[in-house]
């Protein structure tokens, strides 16, 4: 049986492997490369924020009744990374070394803080409110597009 914990825990990872990738290539000027990384970094990023939103959120704020407390403010921090991201996307293509370093650094920063509040919070509290369909929502989330 897989916690949430552990399973999103270790879409974090992977998603920060990605990230690092990205980035290196484009602080070494290999913009093909930066442009494939980031790719599938940010394809990685839509389907672990979709995860989130379209299952665990829900399944979360059902069994606890809270719409306005933790997954609100990861809502919120969903929706800067998302942005960050879209800028991101433009200054790969451009080819634009310092405008993308200085987003990724502002994403970096953002990323690690969610994270932890994730993992020492969110993930840890649905794993003891949701144990009993734990491995439904792990099922469903493995399902997400």
């Amino acid at each position: 049986m897989t916690t949430v914990l552990e399973f999103l825990g270790s879409d974090h990872r992977a998603c920060d492997d990605l990230f690092a990738s990205a980035e290196a290539a484009a602080a070494q000027g290999r913009w093909d490369s930066a442009r494939e990384q980031f790719a599938r970094f940010n394809a990685a990023m839509a389907r672990h924020l979709a995860m989130e939103e379209e299952v665990l959120f829900p399944a979360f704020e059902a069994r606890t009744g809270m719409r306005s407390g933790p997954t609100e403010v990861m809502r919120t921090e969903h929706a800067q990374m998302r942005d960050l991201l879209r800028d991101m996307a433009d200054a790969v293509a451009a080819g634009n070394q310092g405008r993308f370093l200085g987003l990724s650094e502002t994403l970096n920063m953002l990323m690690q803080q969610h994270n932890l509040k994730e993992e020492n919070m969110l993930y840890p509290m649905s794993d003891q409110v949701l144990a009993g369909e734990r491995d439904d929502l792990v099922r469903a989330m493995e399902s997400v597009g």
